[in-house]
């Protein structure tokens, strides 16, 4: 029978996998920056897509993409019993259609994000099911399937765990974000003697000039926070609790004659909370200017750097958005919901300057703000060098790929 695939003499084509362009601006990001790299240095490559957010790849990116779960082909169907026939269709033939789509490719990728994580709510059935497929089938056909600097953690649920290792076994090559990835993956039982770890590949995104910024201007990152995937039952109650928190965070920051621009990293969800947090600061103070706080709004992670370039400082809960801040060597607050936020900090030289968002302190989050303020010059130019090393690092990683992928 016919090999399906290409001929080994043809371009080498090139899948790029996952909850790409999905909503979440910061994986945006780190699929943009692999998708410069695979344009910039194999231009021959043949690039497509399984994707989250496949209309967008096809409208921004120009990469021909197909849905991840199939019945996104049909999200504009509004009865409900007739949506949650073709979302069990879909669960069914989901597998069968990743299996097909990695067998007609020489390479797949997996482009950065938390995609060994369970840190937010995430079902086995859902993306680690598919993602498993897609690694166990790529090993099947001799297909190079690649996770690259991705996010890990130990994970208690046993189905998300036994997927997510199987995954991350047969995966052809392996590299991680952080210390703390690999150091979960080992504990998890993973050998990862020949796995290394890069800089975050959104690191590799191009930033606008530097510029300090307005020091009476603070971006508040805000995120739609309910607790991991450990915490459902108690999801609602740990999202009220940190709205009611950074509300009274920003309404200090606004009695202290600070200007605030409110963002998100979502564009799917985190708009809603920071329209909340707007609404209820104006509720309660209608003769405040219009100007002293207002909800920024992006269509994209470049976007977001360039309105971020206009703060002087930074508290922020989303990943990518505290990484971006960072990349911009902006003083910067990490109101954290997991390990991999101690390690961005710490390799920045911040990590004085995180919290845990299920138990952090408005108290402590005034104090660190103020120590924040009076560093802002020493912490900048600190980061300058620290982001000069993550530039290296995902060159480094980029070169590594082409020797090992085509």
């Amino acid at each position: 029978m016919a090999d399906v695939r290409k001929s080994k003499t043809s371009a080498t084509r090139v899948g790029l996998f996952g909850g790409l362009a999905g909503g979440n601006l910061g994986n945006e990001a780190s699929m943009e920056s692999m998708l410069s790299y695979l344009r910039r240095d194999h231009p021959d490559a043949v690039i497509d897509a399984m994707s989250g957010g496949f209309r967008r790849l096809r409208d921004t990116y120009r990469v021909d993409s197909i849905p991840l779960f199939w019945n996104e082909n049909h999200d504009q169907i509004k009865n409900p019993l007739t949506k949650n026939f073709l979302k069990l269709l879909s669960k069914i033939m989901d597998p069968f259609r990743t299996i097909l789509w990695v067998r007609r490719h020489d390479v797949v990728i997996v482009p950065g994000a938390g995609v060994l994580e369970a840190t937010l709510p995430v079902r086995a059935y859902a993306y680690p099911l598919l993602q498993c497929v897609a690694c166990v089938s790529g090993k099947a056909f001799g297909v190079k399937v690649a996770l690259v600097s991705v996010g890990a953690n130990e994970i208690k649920k046993r189905a998300t765990r036994s997927v997510s290792n199987m995954a991350a076994r047969t995966a052809f090559y392996r590299s991680y974000r952080d210390t703390h990835s690999i150091d979960a993956m080992r504990k998890r039982g993973i050998n990862t003697s020949r796995d290394r770890v890069f800089p975050d590949l959104a690191f590799g995104i191009p930033v606008p000039p530097p510029d300090s910024g307005d020091a009476r201007l603070v971006g508040v990152g805000l995120m739609e926070y309910n607790g991991g995937n450990d915490d459902r039952a108690q999801a609602s109650e740990i999202q009220a609790a940190y709205i009611e928190k950074m509300t009274f965070f920003v309404n200090w920051l606004l009695d202290n004659e600070y200007s605030v621009r409110l963002f998100g990293g979502d564009v799917t969800v985190d708009y809603a909370i920071a329209k909340q947090v707007h609404a209820d600061i104006y509720s309660r103070r209608p003769d405040l200017a219009p100007t002293r706080i207002e909800v920024e709004t992006f269509s994209s992670y470049s976007e977001l750097l360039g309105k971020m370039n206009q703060v002087g400082v930074v508290v922020a809960t989303r990943f990518h958005n505290v990484l971006g801040a960072l990349k911009l060597c902006k003083p910067t607050i990490a109101i954290g919901y997991s390990k991999k936020f101690l390690s961005l900090m710490d390799s920045m030289g911040l990590s004085e300057f995180y919290q845990s968002a299920d138990s952090f302190s408005v108290d402590q989050l005034i104090r660190q703000f103020n120590d924040l303020q009076d560093r802002r010059a020493d912490l900048s130019e600190a980061m300058r060098k620290y982001n000069a090393a993550n530039n290296d690092g995902v060159a480094e990683q980029f070169s590594l790929l082409s020797t090992l992928l085509f």
